[in-house]
């Protein structure tokens, strides 16, 4: 088997594996939990903004607890991640498969609830009970929502297809029939989390989602927070995109839990009194280094290309396509690019649009393990934020620096690449132009005398 049916075989795999319904309910269910990461993030980076002088100005215009109402919009939001993605992957899933979302959502909330720690501890020592514990409900419990999203979602779905629940007389309105309909799957749902809690805490003296986040969980975000696993997510995004798959839909709805549960692992040794710069238990590669160093003026950090494309460009659609994609580059929307020039089995572009990528997690990992920027809390800022100011809103100056070189980079990289692409463009330009006058020329009526 050749390289290229390799490729093909491989493209083809990956277009399957994002139509299971498990990885589109994972991808469009965490997209979802976008305007509470989003929002959380803006009210946790007013309370966080990285300007000198700017927590003692606040201290004197509002008093010493000034941050705690900001604080308190963080704490319904990132600290109860794992309940609103529960809610948001199981609504996903059994809507695409035609059945009562919202009932398997509420149900799936439940089941999430049974198998969650009944107690926390004090700062005395004490266990509290009655309580829910957002140390499980947000970013130490995001596998355990995932796997009780999935296995919700398969009995109710499977249930309501197979007609599994209390029959009403069609006289009951539909709200009531429902209601009742939903009976059977929620005992056997609440049946499975008390067995599931119970085998735990009988035999393991511990919690499912303990369990979960000890051998699958850490192990997992482990992997992720390396320069080999960052490499993979980089580089898979942009083979993707480049096959005409959305790359990062497809790995971020993968990856994207992991990633967002090491930025809110930072969070917790801030909350803890801790500094992330120099800290070995701060984790490096986050949702950000991703959204905003790697993906900066979207995939493949095209907005480099756009400007290599200003600096060379001769040929006419080059320059038109770069005319009409730099403002939307400028906000990270790259599908113009992507599928007008195209990037998408464009040769030309294949090696800078992987490699660019690479480079900067690089560029940004080592400015990170060498502490010239501070590794990545739960602050997010909105994905169309354009490049440089997203960086300054994340870390200060220092996040806009290591922007600016990542573009710098970018363009260089790009800047060969775009020149062949120009040129081949610039000579069928002018192959159309002779092709045109030469049948100009063979229209031209001949009179003999």
């Amino acid at each position: 088997m050749d390289k290229q049916a390799i490729f093909d075989k491989f493209v083809e795999f990956m277009g399957r594996f994002a139509e299971i319904r498990a990885v589109a309910a994972l991808r469009d269910g965490f997209i979802m939990t976008t305007p509470f990461t989003v929002c959380g993030s803006v009210f946790l980076l007013i309370a966080n903004l990285p300007i000198p002088g700017y927590p003692e100005f606040m201290a004197n215009l509002f008093g010493k607890d000034w941050t705690a109402p900001l604080n308190a919009v963080a704490g319904g939001t990132f600290s109860v991640l794992a309940l609103i993605a529960v809610l948001a992957i199981t609504y996903k899933y059994v809507e695409a498969e035609g059945c009562d979302a919202i009932m398997a959502s509420i149900l799936s909330l439940s089941t999430f609830l049974i198998v969650l720690p009944p107690t926390v501890m004090s700062k005395g020592g004490e266990a509290v009970g009655d309580v829910i514990p957002k140390a499980w409900a947000g970013s130490n419990g995001v596998i355990t929502a995932i796997l009780v999203s999935f296995a919700v979602s398969a009995i109710f779905c499977y249930c309501e297809k197979h007609h599994l629940g209390i029959k009403m007389p069609s006289t009951v309105p539909s709200g009531v029939t429902r209601a009742f309909e939903a009976l059977t799957p929620a005992f056997l749902l609440f049946l499975g989390g008390s067995v599931i809690y119970g085998i735990f805490h009988y035999a393991g003296a511990t919690t499912f989602p303990e369990f979960i986040f000890k051998v699958l969980q850490t192990p997992l975000q482990g992997l992720s927070d390396t320069i080999i696993g960052g490499s993979i997510i980089a580089a898979l995004q942009s083979i993707l995109f480049w096959a005409g798959i959305h790359g990062p839909n497809v790995v971020g709805g993968v990856v994207s839990p992991i990633l967002i549960a090491n930025s809110l692992d930072n969070q917790a040794l801030l909350d803890a009194g801790q500094q992330l710069m120099g800290n070995p238990s701060a984790k490096i590669i986050t949702c950000q280094v991703n959204d905003v160093f790697i993906k900066s003026g979207g995939c493949g950090l095209t907005f480099g290309l756009l400007i290599a494309s200003w600096l060379c460009s001769k040929s006419s659609q080059m320059k038109s396509i770069t005319k009409l994609a730099t403002v939307p580059g400028f906000f990270n929307i790259n599908e113009p690019v992507i599928f007008g020039l195209p990037i998408v089995f464009n040769p030309f572009l294949l090696v800078p649009f992987v490699l660019v990528p690479l480079f900067a997690l690089f560029i940004t990992y080592g400015a990170i393990a060498v502490g010239f920027m501070a590794p990545f809390s739960a602050v997010q800022v909105p994905w169309t934020t354009p490049p440089i100011l997203a960086g300054l809103l994340l870390d200060g100056w220092q996040g806009a620096v290591i922007q600016i070189v990542n573009l710098v980079m970018a363009t260089a990289v790009y800047l060969p690449f775009v020149r062949a692409q120009d040129r081949h463009m610039l000579a069928e330009e002018k192959a159309d132009e002779n092709t045109d006058a030469v049948s100009t020329a063979s229209d031209i009526p001949l009179h003999c005398e």
